[in-house]
């Protein structure tokens, strides 16, 4: 399940190289929008008279997941507004290292030492990708784009703290509605056309609403925090992928290769585990 919520987040970079938005407060503004309507639509269809009440009863855990929420949302559109998808995901890079480091002192999670290695092998090849990144000028998105995978590794915590006492799905509500508040004021002149805004309501439904409503209720109680961010690596490999296949923003070749170490690492990682599992299972 969180491969295929990897898969549908990946596609951002490719629908917003499609649009004509250039600013990434516009895209940021437009995403969230959309984000927020189609989360409040799933809300009262759900709860309906008590929708509001779901909102207002999250308590401290769906505060602090809603500004994380408007941290992700925010920064990377504005992240690929700066650089290219390549040098904006792969700062997602170090996503591992903050998961499996907040899931231990938050959780009480045990990192196996074979994800720890693998963590190790990932950060090799994203140190090639950020080398690359610095050579080619490209900080300033890279920096703002860190922002991500630190907010993520905020939110996978709090989610999970708060997991059987919150429902934090109305985090992803509000985390939307601060997004938009946030992006409003540098956003214009708007220059969306009805077909970028087609864009950005299909990047709110499936990019968004679907795969993280996924995360939040079914993969975050089944996995650790450490396997979550390890897996998330491969949005790293994925997005660059089909913005190269589709219009031709070619990685540089030391993206290209980073990208196939981490690969290589989440690989290594999930079929020990799994080799582990079915030993455990007879």
């Amino acid at each position: 399940m969180l491969v295929s919520c990897t898969f549908l987040w990946s596609t951002a970079g490719v629908v917003t190289r499609a649009s004509s938005v250039t600013n990434g407060w516009e895209a940021a503004f437009w995403r969230s929008l959309f984000l927020g309507v189609v989360v409040a639509a799933l809300m009262l269809a759900q709860h309906r008279g008590a929708a509001a009440r779901k909102l207002v009863s999250m308590g401290w855990p769906g505060v602090v997941s809603s500004l994380a929420w408007a941290a992700m949302l925010t920064c990377f559109m504005l992240a690929l507004s700066l650089t290219t998808v390549a040098n904006a995901l792969l700062m997602f890079g170090v996503l591992p290292f903050f998961t499996a480091i907040a899931g231990r002192l938050f959780l009480g999670e045990r990192v196996a030492p074979h994800t720890w290695l693998a963590i190790l092998g990932a950060a090799g090849g994203i140190g090639v990708m950020f080398h690359d990144s610095l050579r080619s000028g490209n900080v300033a998105g890279s920096l703002i784009a860190l922002v991500v995978p630190i907010a993520a590794a905020a939110n996978t915590v709090t989610v999970k703290l708060g997991r059987g006492r919150v429902d934090l799905v109305p985090a992803l509500l509000l985390g939307a509605a601060i997004s938009v508040l946030i992006a409003w004021p540098l956003a214009g002149p708007f220059s969306a056309t009805p077909r970028d805004l087609f864009l950005y309501g299909g990047l709110a439904v499936f990019q968004l609403a679907l795969p993280c409503i996924l995360l939040v209720r079914v993969v975050l109680p089944r996995l650790s925090a450490a396997e979550i961010g390890l897996l998330s690596l491969l949005e790293i490999v994925l997005g660059p992928l089909w913005v190269w296949l589709a219009l031709g923003e070619a990685p540089a070749g030391a993206v290209i290769t980073g990208g196939l170490v981490v690969l290589g690492a989440v690989a290594l990682n999930e079929g020990i585990s799994l080799a582990m599992e079915r030993g455990a299972a007879r």
